[in-house]
């Protein structure tokens, strides 16, 4: 680590991390042959249970028996994962004892797979040995895993290329993870047949998700600005600050997501966009997957943790749900607004590429430009009207920065720092949208 002064202990250096990528229309069919030339013996095959009865699913069973993979079936992931869940699921695959996994559904499917990984490999670990500060203790993996090969069948987490797996901790209703390279995926099977099986909020709420990615990376900390360096090349955190390679996969994302997702969402048949929205959330995924998120995703996690009686449309479940993508794109005309005064020019560039024109813009405005024109695509996506919308009221706003607070990892990335105060502000700003 190069020598430098006492008083600025900023990091360096930045690195690149994904997993292998395979993209095609049909492309499921491969995975029997994957496992086998994997030498794998014993798989396990997790899912939910929603998708257990469509098409995605059965395009793997069918490779599985093609191919005579021995396999066993976990079909009781829960949408928007808590701790419990993740606990049972990994219990299952400590007895399983499986040298391989596949997870074939959106984030919830993948991270729970990629914790069920890491602790069946890892047995005497306690849980929160690997969950992030300040909640776990954010060891380092240092244990092989085995190979996992995620099936993503929504467009918005890029689940498939990160070392990330989120989830709910029920006793303090926030909203945390745990962060590594060791726990990415082997290799991501994308395959867009998968996303015509999807309803219309849950392609909008997804691409949400992969609007935010793009631009909360692109908007970041830069890398060298953030501190500590560490130590030792091991505890250089998944999330490190904008940098020169996210930021290309981050703008050609959002590219994407300006050209293709209200065609996505306005009609289900549109293969061509839906096609493009399923590559734009791997391509997010690898620019924040090394540069990371912040406000909005930090601020959402108390959004969905905190849910009272709020059931979105589309999607089928037996709980109350903020979906992750609307949990986070609320907020984001609010702290756009509230970011722009660091790198007013990327926020410049981000509202040009959704549509705005700048040709006169000042640069001190852009915070609001960026602002104006979210609040428009959100309008014309038939988004909820704000927190208010979805069960949040003035009165919810102390609990809501409480559970913003311990989102440490990703709220120091934010470019501009923030006071409770000025989170209180941001989530007052975002209870009405339009």
């Amino acid at each position: 680590v190069p020598e430098r002064p006492a008083l600025r202990n900023t990091d360096y250096a930045f690195e690149m991390a994904i997993s292998n990528i395979r993209y095609g229309e049909g492309v499921t069919k491969e995975i029997g042959m994957d496992l086998q030339n994997l030498g794998a013996r014993k798989v396990c095959l997790m899912t939910d249970k929603n998708l257990s009865q469509l098409p995605p699913v059965n395009a793997v069973l069918d490779s599985l028996a093609r191919y005579g993979i021995n396999f066993q079936m976990y079909d009781n992931v829960r949408v928007e994962p808590t701790d419990q869940s993740f606990l049972d699921a990994i219990e299952f695959a400590k007895k399983g004892e499986f040298d391989a996994y596949v997870a074939v559904g959106g984030g919830s499917v993948i991270d729970t797979c990629k914790a069920a990984n890491l602790y069946a490999a890892s047995p005497a670990s306690d849980f929160l040995d690997y969950v992030n500060a300040p909640i776990g203790k954010g060891k380092p993996v240092t244990v092989p895993l085995k190979p996992l090969i995620a099936v993503p069948t929504t467009t918005g987490t890029g689940s498939e290329t990160t070392g990330v797996a989120i989830f709910d901790f029920k006793e303090l209703k926030v909203k945390t993870g745990i962060a590594s390279r060791a726990i990415k995926p082997t290799l991501g099977i994308i395959d867009p047949l998968h996303t015509l099986s999807m309803p219309e909020r849950i392609v909008a709420n997804s691409g949400f998700d992969v609007l935010c990615h793009s631009l909360e990376s692109y908007t970041a900390l830069p890398y060298n600005m953030r501190s500590p360096c560490p130590s030792n090349p091991i505890n250089r955190p998944a999330y490190q600050g904008s940098n020169p390679i996210s930021d290309v996969w981050a703008l050609h994302a959002l590219r994407i997501v300006a050209k293709y997702l209200k065609r996505a969402v306005r009609n289900p048949e549109d293969l061509e966009a839906r096609a493009n929205m399923h590559l734009a959330s791997a391509f997010a995924g690898i620019g924040f997957g090394n540069a990371g998120v912040h406000l909005c995703h930090g601020m959402s996690y108390p959004i969905s943790g905190l849910v009272k009686t709020y059931k979105p449309k589309d999607y089928n479940v037996d709980h109350s749900l903020v979906p992750h993508g609307l949990s986070v794109v609320l907020t984001s005309p609010a702290v756009f607004a509230f970011t722009a005064q660091v790198h007013p020019e990327r926020h410049l560039e981000a509202a040009e590429i959704l549509g705005a024109d700048i040709r006169t813009a000042r640069i001190k405005d852009a915070g609001f430009i960026l602002a104006d024109t979210l609040r428009k695509f959100l309008f014309d996506l038939n988004v909820d009207d704000g927190l208010a919308a979805i069960g949040y009221s003035k009165a919810d706003i102390p609990a809501l920065v409480k559970g913003t607070l311990p989102q440490e990892r990703v709220t120091k990335l934010s470019p501009r720092s923030q006071t409770e105060e000025d989170l209180s502000a941001l989530f007052e700003a975002s209870m009405k949208l339009y």
